[in-house]
C-alpha cells in the first residue's frame, strides 16, 4: 500500500460535465503522481467520457467493502461502480436518476471518510434542481455534507491564487441571510477562517470582515444599525482572542485590497458578495472548500454547464485546482 492519500471523487451530476472533468483531471501526471485517485460513481459513464474525449484512461473497479489498503496500489485510477444509471442517461437534461445518483455518490464518500478508508472528498458539480427531483432536499453539497457527518459549525470558504474568501450564510435568500448574520456567527466565521489558515499556511492570517450595508453603514448612514448590532460585537470577540482581523470594513474596495495583498482572507456576509470577486477573478480558478467538517472536502466552483455536457468542451481547470487542494490538506498515509 502506498502512503499516497486517497482521493474520493465524486462523480456529481452524471448529465453534466462532471464524468469529462474527472477524466481529463486524471489524465494529468500530477495526480497520479502525489494520490491515489478513486472514483465514486458510475463506471459506464465515466467510460462514456473518455470515449468522447478519446481518452486512453482505464478504471480499475474495487468494491464498497474492499479492504482498500490490500486492494489499491499507487499507478492505478479506480472507481467504485454504484451503477445506479443507464447507460444512455440524456447529456444537458435535467433527471431525477441523475439527481439520485449524485445523492449516493457524495453519501457513499462521505461514509468511506468517516471510516477513513479514503482521505479526502473531492466533488464534481451538482445539479439542485435534479437533487430536489431525485427525493434529497437539500440546498446543495455544503448542507449534504454537514447533515451525513453530524456537523453543525461550518462554513464554506471559496479560494483562487488570489483571493480567499469564507461566508458567514451562502445558500439562502438576502433578507434570510440578513436575519440569520448575528455576532456568535461572525466570531465562528472569523475563527474558523484563522484555524485552516494558520494550519495550512503556518501562520496566523490577515482576516478583513464586509459590512452588510453600503460604505459598512458608515456609522449608522445606511441601514439600521446592522454592523453595530450583528457584525462588531464577533469582530470584537476575535480581536480579544488575538486574531488578526479588521471590519466591518466597506465591501466595494476590500475586495482590491485583499487581491492586492493587505489581507489573507475576506469574511463575507451573504452568497453573492463573497462570490462575485471570486467568479470575476476566472471561474476555472476557484476552488469550494467545506471549512468545520471533521473530513476533507473541496470542489470545483462552477456549475454542471448542461449547455456544453457530452461535448468534450469542459474545461477541467477548477477540478484540478480542487484535487491539488484535497492532495495538499490530505493526511499522509503510514
Amino acid at each position: 500500500m502506498s502512503n499516497k492519500p486517497i482521493i474520493g471523487i465524486t462523480m456529481g451530476d452524471a448529465a453534466g460535465v462532471g464524468p469529462e472533468i474527472i477524466v481529463k483531471s486524471l489524465e494529468n501526471s500530477e495526480i497520479q503522481q502525489h494520490s491515489i485517485p478513486l472514483v465514486i460513481g458510475d463506471l459506464k459513464i465515466l467510460e462514456r467520457a473518455a470515449r468522447i474525449l478519446e481518452s486512453n484512461i482505464t478504471f480499475k473497479k474495487v468494491e464498497k467493502d474492499d479492504d482498500f489498503s490490500k486492494t489499491i496500489s499507487q499507478n492505478e485510477v479506480y472507481c467504485l461502480d454504484l451503477d445506479l444509471l443507464p447507460e444512455d442517461l440524456p447529456y444537458g437534461e435535467v433527471s431525477s436518476k441523475a439527481g439520485h445518483g449524485s445523492f449516493e455518490f457524495l453519501s457513499t464518500a462521505i461514509e468511506l471518510a468517516n471510516e477513513q478508508k479514503i482521505d479526502a472528498i473531492c466533488t464534481a458539480p451538482l445539479n439542485k434542481e435534479a437533487l430536489h427531483k431525485g427525493g434529497h432536499l437539500y440546498p446543495g453539497h455544503t448542507e449534504i455534507l454537514a447533515e451525513l457527518t453530524d456537523t453543525s459549525n461550518f462554513a464554506m470558504m471559496l479560494s483562487s491564487p488570489k483571493l480567499k474568501v469564507i461566508h458567514v450564510t451562502t445558500h439562502i435568500g438576502l433578507q434570510d441571510a440578513i436575519d440569520r448574520i448575528e455576532p456568535n456567527r461572525v466570531y465562528d466565521v472569523i475563527k474558523m477562517a484563522h484555524d485552516t489558515l494558520s494550519q495550512s499556511e503556518n501562520r496566523p492570517p490577515k482576516i478583513a470582515v464586509c459590512g452588510i450595508n453600503p460604505h459598512a453603514g458608515e456609522n449608522g448612514l445606511f441601514g439600521y444599525g446592522e454592523e453595530e448590532e450583528k457584525v462588531i460585537p464577533g469582530v470584537e470577540r476575535a480581536q480579544n482572542e488575538e486574531i488578526d482581523v479588521q471590519g466591518p470594513l466597506p465591501a466595494d474596495t476590500l475586495f482590491f485590497r485583499a487581491v492586492r495583498g493587505d489581507f489573507d482572507i475576506v469574511v463575507a456576509m451573504y452568497h453573492d458578495q463573497g462570490h462575485g470577486p471570486i467568479k470575476v477573478l476566472g471561474l476555472d480558478a476557484g476552488v469550494n472548500i467545506t471549512v468545520g467538517l471533521p473530513i476533507i472536502r473541496t470542489s470545483v466552483d462552477h456549475g454542471t454547464a448542461f449547455d456544453i455536457a457530452g461535448s468534450g468542451k469542459a474545461d477541467e481547470k477548477s477540478m484540478l485546482e480542487a484535487l491539488r487542494q484535497a492532495i495538499d490538506l490530505a493526511p499522509t498515509r503510514v
